[in-house]
């Protein structure tokens, strides 16, 4: 037979248990949501800037889970994403092809790595 004893009480673990299920350490994604904007917008190639000013965000919770969204609403008159097309390259009208730039990725990775701290700090810090 196996006993288990316990002493004290669980206070810590219920009030960290209600933090986590209300999911409040989740507000602390809009600023680095618009820090992602801010890191989009300067690493983005400038010809005119409208590319470049055209970034934005958006926050979505669905659950359990929160997603951030980073959008560029800037198109070429086909209605194709011009951030997307300077990202991974494209056709121009007279046959040739302008070769993609990789400057999302580099860009939007340490504010992905800020979220994760930041995350990691606020759940830990309510127990």
């Amino acid at each position: 037979m196996i006993e288990i004893t316990s002493t004290g009480n669980w206070d810590k673990t219920e009030r960290f248990l209600q933090f986590i299920s209300r999911g409040d350490f989740f507000s602390i994604l809009d600023t680095y949501a618009q820090r992602g904007v801010a890191a989009l917008e300067s690493a983005t190639p400038q010809e005119t800037g409208a590319t470049a000013a055209s970034w934005d965000y958006e926050i979505q919770r669905s659950g359990s889970s929160v997603s951030i969204f980073w959008t560029n609403n800037h198109l070429d008159p086909e209605g194709t994403p011009i951030a997307i097309m300077l990202q991974v390259g494209h056709g121009t009208g007279t046959g040739g092809y302008v070769q993609g730039r990789d400057y999302i990725n580099p860009a939007i990775r340490p504010i992905f790595d800020e979220i994760a701290d930041a995350v990691w700090r606020e759940v830990t810090s309510h127990g």
